[in-house]
């Protein structure tokens, strides 16, 4: 007999279908009548028919015709959706699909790509990008036979310390300021499900589903180093939700980043034990017994020291802080591309990039954002028509806002290569607490779930991140001040009919100034919990969440400028500038039109701000081209006086700036 489960405000209910010619609108109705039934006020309603509501499916949130069969329409055991006419305007309306599903295309097609692949994890190697990855869709997960023998070993310990009584923190007593309180052995697989439901305490909404994915693949990755004592048995099942992409219910607020990231892991291990909320692609949110009984899973069955296992660790500061690495890597690339050709657009100098310049000042950053402005603006490999039309003019030297653009870019990227660096370590780091080591045949409590490492460098992050929006507003500006630009004021043709690039200025330095407020150190706050045995906490939580805002601001005033230099260049048209930053042009022009006359911006900011996100304005061929043909064959070279080109040649390839 096909069932179906079906959503009617926040609640799941199985309906059993013994005909399957009955309608969709029968199901919504027989849904609705359930609903009523279980409420003590019947859900506010008099009866079933004084209801209206649409039938859609969870996954794809397509609509379903009333009158269609459910044979015909519906798969057996699929998840349906009735939205009560009124409740999508109410504040407690919760959707089946969770915000930021549309960035991920996989998602909608229901799971994985057909050919997916795996990423063997064995809690040593995992980088930013393949974490970003395993976000995205683009591989699941195994262990490697190692990793499988160094966790059978680690529960050999625990079990060991069950069979003979041993008094361990967390696995035969309380936790926290319940640490001295023994707990009998037939209550220790009570202890940890008690542990996981009293810490799901979180708030806010919950993790969109690519950072759900990252949280529970860095989950394993720890768990995978053979240092928490889950058994394999437990892990192997995790992998398996995780390859079903059923997640959990898992709200972004809560942490203060020690004892490790204790409320969001929480409702991590709550989905998998059955209980609160989980999604997936096929059922959208729904209680999590059904979502992993529609895939074919089971719950989770936490033995004794499993449920802490779970849940210590800096996962959440983590996950979030790779993805923020990662993005921030990205916009520090294309910063430099927008940058030099708002400089083509503003008929600046090259002269400011010569490499002796940067030479004598030899930071690492600053050397590589000097020569990909070459790269991209170098006259005898790219002529620039543009560049031309002003060389034997009287100026001698840019605004800072030009001039300084590797001093002040560089700086960003040597920030993104440090906080990687400690991401990285955190990655591939046990964090639990007590620490179970095989080996020595025993655990031993120590501090490594305290999230000071991330959060410290987090903070960092969105400081020198935050740097690149500040120095393309004031870029913004000057394309936008006739004074500054010798261009139209704001943009546009017939000023004051219509305003142009106005209003978008205001736009970018509006988010500037909320990253000032952003940019304060999260980390330099503590609040004593756990009545004192918590005593200093890292809050690392808001350090990695308010790290993300920052760069999405950061991102949104690039596209600003990348949108205002194009525009620019209409008013320079015959002239074209290099080929690499034609290209750059061509790219924007392909998703938003020159601006003739005012019209509606926000999309053009929009769009922009996506050609970003998906890393479009990289010009990567080009300057790795210019770097092959202008490494020199030979330059002396002091001890403190050095080149990426010299180092790339002599020595190794130095990847690109963000990634040194």
């Amino acid at each position: 007999m096909p069932r179906y489960t079906v959503h009617v405000r926040g609640e799941w209910l199985a309906v059993p279908c013994r005909d399957a010619q009955l309608t969709v609108g029968w199901l919504g109705r027989e849904a609705v009548r359930r609903y009523i039934k279980n409420k003590p006020d019947n859900g506010g309603f008099a009866s079933v028919d004084d209801v209206r509501f649409l039938v859609r499916r969870c996954k794809g949130l397509g609509l379903l015709d009333s009158e269609d069969p459910l044979q015909v329409a519906l798969e057996d055991n699929e998840f349906v959706e009735v939205v009560i006419e009124g409740d999508a305007m109410s504040p407690d309306f919760i959707p089946s699909q969770p915000e930021g599903v549309y960035l991920y295309p996989f998602l909608q097609a229901g799971g994985f790509p057909s050919f997916v692949q795996y990423i063997a994890l064995d809690g040593d190697s995992l980088t930013t990008e393949d974490l970003v990855n395993l976000g995205k869709g683009h591989y699941k997960i195994k262990l490697t036979p190692v990793a499988e023998k160094k966790v059978q070993k680690s529960r050999e310990v625990i079990d060991s310390i069950i069979k003979e009584k041993t008094v361990v923190y967390g696995i035969t007593t309380g936790f926290g300021k319940f640490a001295r309180t023994i707990i009998p052995v037939n209550k220790l697989q009570e202890l940890q499900v008690n542990l996981v439901r009293s810490h799901s305490s979180g708030v806010g909404k919950p993790l969109i589903p690519e950072r759900c994915r990252m949280l529970l693949a860095l989950r394993i990755n720890v768990l995978a180093k053979g240092y928490s004592g889950i058994s394999l048995e437990t892990l192997k099942q995790v992998i398996e939700v995780f390859n079903a992409s059923c997640l959990p219910y898992v709200p972004e607020k809560g942490t203060v980043g020690a004892s490790g990231d204790l409320a969001p892991l929480s409702h991590l291990a709550l989905g998998l034990i059955g209980e609160g909320k989980m999604w997936s692609p096929k059922s959208g949110w729904a209680d999590a017994k059904y979502v992993l009984e529609a895939h074919g899973l089971k719950p989770v069955v936490l033995k004794p020291k499993e449920g802490l296992a779970l849940i210590n660790g800096t996962q959440m500061i983590t996950s979030l802080g790779c993805e923020a690495v990662e993005r921030a890597s990205a916009i520090a690339r294309q910063a430099d591309i927008v940058a030099a050709l708002t400089l083509e657009v503003l008929k600046g100098t090259t002269k400011a990039f010569d490499t002796d310049i940067h030479a004598v000042r030899p930071h690492r950053g600053q050397i590589e954002v000097a020569f990909r402005f070459r790269s991209l603006l170098d006259s005898d490999h790219h002529p620039s028509e543009i560049a031309e039309s002003h060389r034997f003019c009287d100026r001698v030297q840019d605004a800072y806002t030009l001039r300084c653009c590797p001093q002040v870019h560089g700086v960003v990227n040597d920030t993104i290569a440090f906080v990687k660096n400690i991401i990285t370590t955190e990655l591939n780091s046990a964090t639990d607490n007590p620490m179970v080591f095989a080996s020595r045949g025993e655990t031993i409590s120590g501090g490594n779930f305290h999230g000071e490492y991330p959060a410290k460098a987090l903070d960092y992050l969105a400081i020198g991140v935050h740097e690149l929006a500040a120095i393309s507003e004031r870029r913004i500006e000057r394309l936008c001040n006739p004074s500054l630009s010798e261009l139209p004021a704001f943009l546009v043709a017939e000023g004051g009919l219509n305003s142009g690039f106005m209003i978008a200025h205001c736009t970018a330095a509006a988010l500037v100034s909320e990253n000032k407020a952003l940019c304060h150190p999260s980390s330099v706050d503590s609040l004593s919990t756990s009545a004192a045995t918590e005593d200093h906490v890292s809050m690392g939580g808001w350090a990695a969440r308010k790290a993300l805002r920052v760069i999405e601001h950061v991102e949104q005033v690039l596209a600003i400028e990348l949108l205002a230099a194009c525009q620019g260049i209409e008013f320079l048209r015959p002239l074209r500038t290099t080929t690499p930053l034609e290209k750059v042009y061509d790219l924007v022009r392909s998703v938003v039109r020159p601006w003739i006359k005012d019209r509606f911006m926000a999309p053009d900011i929009e769009a922009a701000h996506r050609l970003l996100l998906e890393q479009k304005a990289i010009a990567a061929p080009y300057i790795e081209k210019y770097r092959m043909e202008h490494i020199p064959e030979s330059r002396p070279v002091s001890p403190t006086a050095f080149s990426l080109e010299f180092l790339h040649k002599k020595f190794v390839k130095i990847p690109e700036s963000g990634d040194l």
